[in-house]
């Protein structure tokens, strides 16, 4: 048997349980993989609540629901016509609401090797939190030439698009709270806590002007963002699809691919990219680390840990 995290019904944290069920098979060219760590997301939270649902005026999924979308591991068996992975290879992948589990069955391109030198836990939050926020870079076409404004830069998507638009050359302002602003300040990012008179302080800390904007926060900080920066098409948030498409500005939708993933993972194994893990939880405790994840305090990433 094989166990995994689901919820019968929209709700807190608590409407998470786990159960066993039969491991599933992989078809053709599909890999199962043995997961050692997950993701844990704040797209996660939404679903589990119900947002996600009611913002897309569509239809919910049918429960029960497992979620999770990046994850790293070990794969246990191999469909027909599967090259390039084999039994017993590390891998990282993602998947569609399915890695909150102790396995996983994913089509191959939706997998690269891991490299000995990169832990499970930092390889499991590569494939979308990582990838996610170089999308948004590449989205907003970051540069030498901009001053990007990246709100809530240590949170799990931000302090990633902190340092990536430092390696793209750009000069990145970051906000967070004041136990954060050193580990901002380590990154690279010029700090600004948050706070009241937010956009006067970032003007101040940024008098050159802010040319493009992540919003990762939610809530007021895209309002700042859209007093901040000229160009709302250089506007991108993680959190308000909805009103961004109202106002014209970028909503994300990163389409992950295994070729971005291992440009990630190179930069990690380089040194170039840290990948900060906040809390590692059991897999049975997803519901902690929901609660955690809700506070919005949180500095990087937060992973379930699945024993092997």
């Amino acid at each position: 048997m094989s166990k995994a995290v689901v919820f019968d019904e929209y709700g807190p944290p608590e409407v998470m349980r786990v159960v066993e069920r039969l491991p599933p098979w992989p078809g053709r060219g599909q890999v199962r993989v043995r997961i050692l760590a997950a993701g844990v997301q704040p797209i996660d939270l939404a679903a589990r609540s119900g947002w996600n649902a009611r913002r897309r005026r569509a239809a919910r999924p049918p429960l029960p629901q497992t979620l999770g979308s990046e994850f790293s591991g070990v794969v246990d068996a191999v469909g027909e016509d599967v090259e390039g992975f084999a039994l017993g290879d590390a891998v990282l992948g993602w998947t569609m609401t399915a890695a909150y589990a102790e396995h996983v069955v994913v089509g191959a391109e939706q997998l690269a090797h891991k490299p000995a030198a990169v832990g499970w836990y930092p390889a499991a939050v590569l494939p979308v939190s990582g990838q996610t926020a170089y999308a948004v870079l590449q989205a907003l076409d970051i540069g030498p030439d901009d001053t990007l404004l990246v709100l809530a830069g240590a949170a799990g998507i931000g302090n990633f698009a902190v340092q990536l638009g430092r390696l793209r050359g750009a000069t990145v302002v970051a906000t967070d709270s004041e136990a954060n602003l050193d580990y901002l300040r380590s990154l690279g990012a010029v700090p600004v806590a948050d706070g009241p008179w937010l956009a006067r302080r970032i003007g101040s800390a940024a008098p050159q002007g802010i040319t493009a904007a992540l919003d990762a926060a939610g809530g007021q900080a895209l309002d700042v963002a859209i007093e901040l920066v000229r160009d709302r098409h250089r506007i991108a948030t993680l959190v308000d699809a909805h009103r961004a498409e109202e106002l014209g500005m970028l909503a994300v939708r990163s389409r992950p691919s295994a070729e971005r993933m291992r440009e990630l993972l190179s930069l990690h194994a380089e040194g170039r990219l840290q990948v900060h893990i906040s809390h590692a939880f059991p897999l049975e405790k997803a519901v902690d680390a929901h609660r955690l994840l809700e506070t919005r305090r949180v500095r990087g990433k937060v992973v379930l840990a699945v024993d092997p």
